[in-house]
C-alpha cells in the first residue's frame, strides 16, 4: 500500500497498491472509489501501528544501548502493541 510520493516504486515493486487518481475530465468510478476505500482501511491499520511504536520512541531517538538488546526490546514493543490489539498468543 502506497502513496503518491512514493509513485515512483511501483515500477521495481510490482505488489505495491496504489490508489487511484481523478481528475476533473476523468472523476472516479463509484468501483475505484470503493478500491480505495479498502486500500484506505488497510493503510491506516498499518499507520496506527506505526504510530504506537513511535510512542515507544526506540525508532523515532538515537539508540544508545546494546545493539544486541534492540531486536530484543524492539520485539518485546512489538509484543506488547499485538497484546493490545488482540493478537495474544495463547500457550498450551
Amino acid at each position: 500500500m502506497l502513496i503518491w510520493g512514493y509513485l515512483g516504486i511501483a515500477k521495481e515493486h510490482s505488489h505495491c497498491q496504489i490508489p487511484h487518481k481523478a481528475s476533473k475530465l476523468h472523476p472516479l468510478s463509484e468501483e475505484q472509489k470503493e478500491e480505495n476505500r479498502q486500500k484506505a482501511s488497510a493503510r491506516i491499520c498499518v499507520e496506527h501501528v506505526n504510530a504506537k511504536i513511535k510512542t515507544f520512541q526506540i525508532l523515532t531517538q538515537k539508540y544508545r544501548n546494546r545493539r544486541k538488546r534492540f531486536n530484543l526490546r524492539f520485539n518485546l514493543i512489538c509484543g506488547l502493541i499485538n497484546f493490545d490489539r488482540g493478537f495474544a498468543v495463547e500457550y498450551k
